[in-house]
């Protein structure tokens, strides 16, 4: 089996040694080189060609910001960032729109059990990266609609809720990037990321686009042409009291994913709105959605899945199309106008 080439890039030696160690303990992952600052990673990443990309976020001298951009610029190959960045700086998700595959929270603490929790989630995301074209990561520039659209006066559908995890982030931007801004139903994001970092998501979003993105919260009635973005402290939900629909957290846990779930969502509006209701689920590892997304299809609504093509990771979308819970798999960059003829 062909062993997957992986660079470190980390300024803490101790860390390195830790992270390094960690990796090598796997039969599939070979650590061809580590470097303590990014423009050093840079050159080995030119010099060894690793298949997969480790590196820290905060460096003092050339940060992982630096490595992403440089390295998607000249040798595109999958970078995944290690973070203890607080919960409002965007840099992370800078990083991703730059191109970067995936982020996790970096280990801060030498306890075994966080540790080893937050090694076996590197690894599996190292085993997932190599899978990626690299290509499908570079970005290009933005280029927001700021334009209104002329709808018909009694909506197709009152709400869009979309599912994403690995790659999701700039999929989700790519797609809010070209609806109108006068978009006259809400729209939901259930977006697998750390909890922390979920609010510094919403308020990038809110500061780029036309109209109001803000964090879900409990008992708040949803309104037309506001995007929610779903916390992760809990698994949020869509309940109905007279005809208008509100947000509170579940009781339920989820095991495909946890805080925040999508099929906890994507249930919960499906009984909620039933024919109404458009369900999107986007790039990302696992399987979490599709049970909430075949609800939406059973209930008369419409389901949409990322093709595999334009996927980052095709996990999610893959798994809803097996189920049979998917209406239409569209290309990522025909998902908006796509979903504008469904207004």
């Amino acid at each position: 089996m062909k062993r997957i080439k992986t660079l470190l890039i980390e300024d803490s030696g101790l860390m390195r040694i830790m992270i390094s160690d960690a990796l090598r303990s796997d039969p599939a992952i070979d650590v061809v080189g580590t470097a303590n600052n990014g423009k050093d990673g840079v050159n080995k990443v030119k010099a060894l060609h690793p298949d997969v990309v480790v590196t820290d976020m905060l460096m003092p001298h050339y940060d992982g910001l630096y490595v992403v951009k440089k390295i998607m610029k000249e040798i595109p190959v999958p970078i995944i960032l290690l973070s203890s960045l607080g919960r409002n700086n965007r840099e992370v998700f800078e990083a991703l729109n730059t191109g970067a595959f995936d982020f996790i929270d970096k280990p801060i603490t030498r306890d075994s059990v966080q540790f080893k929790k937050a090694l076996s989630k590197l690894i599996k995301i190292i085993k997932v990266a190599n899978e990626t074209t690299p290509t499908i990561l570079q970005k290009t520039a933005r280029r927001i609609n700021h334009h209104i659209h002329s709808f018909n006066d009694v909506a197709k559908h009152d709400i869009l809720v979309i599912g994403a995890s690995t790659g999701g982030p700039g999929a989700i931007s790519s797609i809010l990037d070209q609806l109108p801004a006068n978009l006259p139903i809400p729209v939901i994001i259930a977006q697998h990321m750390p909890e922390r970092f979920l609010v510094s998501y919403a308020e990038r979003l809110d500061s780029l686009l036309p109209f109001e993105v803000r964090m879900a919260t409990k008992d708040e009635y949803l309104r037309p042409g506001v995007i929610y973005v779903l916390p992760g402290d809990g698994n949020m939900e869509v309940d109905n009291q007279g005809d208008a629909p509100f947000f509170k957290y579940s009781v339920k846990t989820f095991k495909e994913y946890d805080r925040p779930s999508i099929d906890c969502l994507f249930e919960s509006v499906a009984e909620v709105y039933g024919s109404k209701a458009i369900g999107v689920i986007l790039t990302g590892m696992g399987r979490d959605g599709s049970q909430g997304l075949l609800k939406i299809k059973l209930k008369g609504g419409l389901t949409i899945a990322q093709d595999a093509l334009s996927s980052v990771v095709y996990g999610m979308p893959k798994a809803s199309v097996e189920l049979g819970a998917v209406d239409y798999v569209v290309k990522l960059n025909d998902i908006p106008g796509f979903l504008m003829s469904c207004f």
